[in-house]
């Protein structure tokens, strides 16, 4: 008999594949040219534009928006590109409604901002629909730059070096690039093989080699990426998970939510998946959401997210934990975990109950279980490198250009101390750091455009 909803365990096909099919269709439908210019038209064009500011790549919104109210989506993409090369999957990911829509002035007085994703979606698609890629190599410098990690750091690095006529290879543990845009986000997200697709268009500026199977430490070191380049960038992410620190943590069914994720996002048939009736996932950040939504949107009955705080410091946004209660899901707060019930198998998840109020995480006493057949681990992930760089609460120390206490090294994205973990930020951090790399190869006291 075919598995459904109701079937015990962690089982594949709970629903059918038009079911999932249905499930995982683009959580943002494009504009079309229409939407697009209506859109458009809601703009005021503010001078010294709070969404700019607001944007951590900077992008003239209310430049490319004008640009696309006339008619010219073509030039609104390479304003968006000029600034963030990712900008298509940014467009689809990144959390706009605490950034750059929700300081829009549309946004403060009516409530209802200027669709500022939607658009930047609808001219970056514009442009790689075409085929187009607005940006060409100057001359060659002669001058090598390893970029390991091709994530959002990685590859904004490694396109902004191609584009100043840098030489640069591109070093990844995996078997295909995108980072997190490829294994790490929800598949509703991004659509259609979008991440490869957009890898792929990145690469039309050429100068740029991707090695694949080249994991740091395992296949390549520091050191001989020091002596065989001229610099390197650090875009190594973060691809260890942290322990849960439970009682019965590494009983069968206890998942981490990063491979979960990545499983599904790999998989060509969806009811293939495996996942359970009850599922409990840990952690409040976005990859708790996301790996919570999917888990329902794959046929699981109930799914809970139990974050150790309240709600004011989980790290998801409001409309990322409002969209999880929509799909089903229930949120509870303020429950740490402290034992993982189950005889070979987990049957259960046992909290406490933490008092937050203050700067400190208390627990009360008090207990509860929540029954469940999978629980998927969302508490953070660490660094995985040991290279003689000097590190802080796990991450690289790097300057406010991406310099690291290396000599001719530079780190960005994730795997750096500062960041907020965000593809955008990634973007900017790896698009900055490259263009302090080219200053200093150049022999340059500043940093051209």
């Amino acid at each position: 008999m075919a598995n459904t909803v109701n079937t015990k365990g962690v089982v594949a096909g709970r629903l059918d594949a038009e079911a999932l099919a249905d499930n995982f269709s683009d959580l943002h439908p494009p504009l079309d040219n229409h939407e697009a210019l209506v859109a458009a038209d809601r703009c005021y064009f503010c001078h010294d534009a709070p969404c700019t500011t607001a944007c951590p790549t900077s992008i003239d919104i209310p430049l490319f928006i004008r640009q696309i109210a006339t008619g010219t989506a073509e030039a609104a993409a390479k304003t968006i590109f000029d600034q963030n090369i990712l900008g298509g999957m940014c467009a689809r990911v990144c959390p706009t409604e605490t950034l750059c829509e929700e300081v829009c002035v549309r946004e403060v007085a009516e409530g209802k901002p200027v669709l500022i994703g939607k658009l930047q979606r609808y001219a970056t698609d514009t442009v790689m629909g075409l085929g187009l890629h607005p940006f060409t190599r100057a001359a060659e410098t002669g001058k090598s730059v390893a970029v390991v990690g091709a994530g959002p750091a990685g590859l904004a690095a490694a396109h902004r070096l191609a584009t100043r006529g840098h030489s640069v290879v591109v070093y990844d543990a995996r078997s295909k690039g995108g980072g997190l845009n490829e294994f790490g986000i929800a598949a509703y997200k991004s659509v259609d093989g979008f991440a490869q697709a957009e890898v792929e268009w990145l690469l039309q500026i050429g100068g740029i080699e991707m090695r694949y199977g080249q994991a740091l430490g395992d296949h390549i070191s520091l050191e001989n990426l020091k002596v065989a380049h001229d610099a390197v960038f650090l875009g190594v992410g973060l691809g260890g998970v942290n322990a849960l620190r439970a009682e019965g943590g590494n009983k069968g069914g206890v998942y981490d939510a990063v491979d979960f994720i990545s499983e599904l996002r790999q998989t060509d048939d969806l009811t293939a998946l495996h996942v359970g009736r009850q599922v409990v996932v840990i952690g409040g950040g976005m990859t708790a959401i996301d790996a919570a939504v999917q888990s329902k949107l794959l046929g699981a009955q109930d799914v809970t997210v139990a974050y150790r705080r309240d709600q004011s410091a989980m790290g998801a946004s409001q409309f990322e934990q409002d969209l999880a209660t929509s799909k089903g899901v229930q949120i509870i707060f303020n429950a740490q975990p402290v034992k993982v019930h189950g005889n070979g198998s987990v049957t259960g998840v046992e909290f406490e109950r933490t008092d937050s109020s203050g700067d400190d995480l208390r627990p009360t006493g008090e207990t509860f279980i929540i029954n469940a057949d999978q629980v998927l681990k969302a508490i953070g992930q660490t660094l995985e490198m040991d290279a003689g760089l000097e590190l802080v609460r796990g991450k690289i120390v790097v300057s406010a250009d991406g310099k690291t206490s290396m000599d001719t090294v530079w780190a960005g994205g994730d795997c750096s101390l500062g960041g907020d973990d965000l593809t955008v930020t990634a973007v900017a951090e790896g698009r900055d750091a490259a263009m302090d790399i080219h200053a200093t190869l150049m022999g340059k006291g500043h940093k051209d455009g």
